[in-house]
Parts: structure tokens; sequence; C-alpha cells
């Protein structure tokens, strides 16, 4: 009697199956923001503008200051400012017996009917968040401020140094880039593409 209640006793003590072991994947630790500093010597904004359904123009744009956050591959943060100033046209499609040449094309951009360069010399975008491959933020062209969100973004990290480029397509108008000149008024697109290039460590 006393052997059979021990044997009891035990199995129901020790007894059963053992505890299962702890099988859930641990979380991957977030990593830290990066706050990088741009590069200007290798950073660009590349602009293209279009006479519909005739041809374009196209340039770039140097870089006074610039900084980015990014967060797990996204970015984040930061801000970068164009020198208006600085405007170069890198196509090919001009016509000097018509007197229509770079300089005269970059000479017409910067004046009033465009972008003033001499009143407002600078441009700049204001990141505010970022999802994915986009960034939404702040552009201020010719003293106006206006929501903007560049699409497409790229990040790449090579030598220490962090590639980020996307594409954002402007509404000229929004910004008061405007052309007194109603019959050309009528064949120039309003979309302003902007591609933006950054280099940064």
């Amino acid at each position: 009697m006393s052997l059979s209640a021990g044997v009891l006793l035990l199995a129901s003590c020790g007894g059963g199956e053992a505890p299962k072991a702890d099988t859930k994947t641990p979380e991957k630790p977030q990593s830290s923001p990066k706050e990088l500093k741009v590069d200007l010597e290798n950073s660009v904004v590349k602009w293209k503008g279009e006479m519909m359904g005739m041809y374009s123009h196209e340039g770039t744009l140097k870089l006074t200051e610039g900084s980015l956050t990014i967060d797990n591959g996204v970015v984040t943060g930061g801000s970068f400012t164009a020198d208006m100033k600085s405007m170069t046209a890198t196509d090919e499609n001009y016509d000097p017996s018509k007197e229509q040449t770079k300089e005269k094309l970059i000479g017409h951009l910067s004046s009033a009917d465009f972008f003033a360069v001499d009143s407002f010399p600078t441009a700049s975008f204001t990141i505010k968040s970022g999802e994915a491959n986009a960034s939404s933020g702040t552009l201020t062209l010719r003293g106006k401020t206006g929501e903007e969100k560049v699409e497409n973004i790229t990040i790449t990290e090579k030598d220490g140094k962090v590639m980020a480029s996307g594409t954002v397509t402007v509404d000229r108008k929004k910004y008061d880039v405007l052309f007194d000149h109603p019959a050309q008024e009528m064949v120039l697109s309003n979309d302003l593409q902007l591609t933006i290039e950054l280099v940064a460590m």
C-alpha cells in the first residue's frame, strides 16, 4: 500500500511532459538614426523643364549646405540649400542662328519672369518625415513655401559615404514661377522635374 501511494505521489509531482523551449525569434536591435553632412562638391540637383510637344531643357544646381538623417534605411530628416545663381544648362536643344543659346536661356530663367535669382538667390528643402522610399517636407522657392514629397529614393553606401537620390515634380505656378508671355505660357509645362543626388558622410 505504501509503495503504491509513493508511486502515485511521484507521478503527480514530477510526471507529465517536459516544458517546451522558447522558440520565438529574437527581435533585431534597432539601429540609431545617422546624422550625416552632405558633401557639397559631389552633390547636385538636376532640373528639367519642357515646352509641351516641342523640346525640353535640362541643367544643374549646386548646393551651399546640407544634412541628412537616415533611420533604418529611410531618410527621415535633414535639409539642403541650392544656389540658384549656380544654374547651368546641360542639354543641346539650342539654335544659335535663332539666337537660342544656353547663356540666353539661363539669363531668362534667372530673370523676374522665372526664378528672380537676384531677389531670391537660394532655394531650400527641409525634410519633415520619411517612409519606405519617400520623404515629405517643405520646399522654399522664390520666397514661397509649400509641401512637397520626394519619391523613388534609393540609398547606397560605399567607402564610408552614403549616396541618396530621389525625384520630385513641382508645380512652378505654386511658387509664382510665371512667364509673362501668354503664347509661351500656353505651351510651357507647369511641371518642374527635379532629381536630387546627395552624397553624405
